[in-house]
């Protein structure tokens, strides 16, 4: 008998979100920019978040990253309230849980692409013979086996970002949270990101992509489009 896939409610949890709400005060205007927001997502999905510029997907995807914090409501990281935690519990539960990649890439210049994969190791503790093997495993993994000691300022749009997406695999993150990551790419490299994002995806990975390009939201298998704060759909995408 072939294998029944799972629906959402039988897969195991890795983030709730309950009723957040987050506001931002410009002058004497209130601006709220998530209005009671309520989110799953279980591990191993692979999950698109739209919506046009004020929408609140920035602020949304601040908050799943742990670099904000909701004015009310709740948000459980693999079983942990992030609401209760301090600044240095949050930055671990961060180093732990989430690998980040972004639109403008974030590599330190000046540092080679194994020094910049390297860097969450080496706040994780890891020992030096070990930080080098990972990121080397990590950057031969994306293909630039070649490039392992170039600096950015020698690297390709493409090749940056696939140090960065090495960086993110690091610490082997079960969550990669990616902001626009296609965003300062041409197509046919926008293309090759977005198989490794397949790839992280089939191997275990839950990945979260920010975006407002449809064509990269359709790489995922569930879309979440924002619009004024709040969720205005949530669709599977097979």
């Amino acid at each position: 008998m072939p294998d029944v896939p799972k629906t959402h409610s039988q897969m195991e949890e890795i983030i709730r979100i309950e009723e957040v709400e987050k506001r931002y005060n410009v002058g004497e205007i209130t601006i709220r920019a998530l209005d009671k927001v309520s989110l799953n997502v279980a591990r191993n999905e692979y999950v698109a978040i739209m919506g046009p510029s004020g929408s609140g997907k920035s602020t949304l995807m601040n908050i799943i990253g742990c670099l904000d914090t909701p004015d009310s409501g709740t948000y459980h990281l693999a079983g942990e309230d992030v609401g209760m935690m301090d600044d240095d519990a949050l930055a671990a539960i961060r180093n732990r849980q989430i690998g980040f990649v972004f639109q403008a890439f974030n590599l330190l210049a000046g540092h080679s692409a194994l020094d910049n994969v390297a860097l969450p190791l080496l706040y994780a503790g890891a020992k030096r013979h070990e930080r080098e093997e990972r990121a080397a495993y990590l950057l031969e993994k994306v293909g630039l086996k070649e490039r392992m000691t170039h600096t950015p300022a020698e690297l390709s749009g493409g090749q940056k970002q696939r140090v960065a997406l090495a960086r993110a695999l690091a610490c082997n993150p079960p969550i990669i949270l990616a902001d626009e990551p296609t965003g300062n790419l041409d197509t046919a490299t926008s293309i090759e990101i977005m198989s490794l994002f397949d790839q992280i995806h089939s191997e275990g990975g839950t990945v979260i992509l920010v975006t407002h390009e449809d064509d990269i939201a359709s790489y995922a298998r569930r879309i979440i489009r924002l619009r004024d704060g709040k969720i205005h759909s949530d669709t599977k995408n097979y």
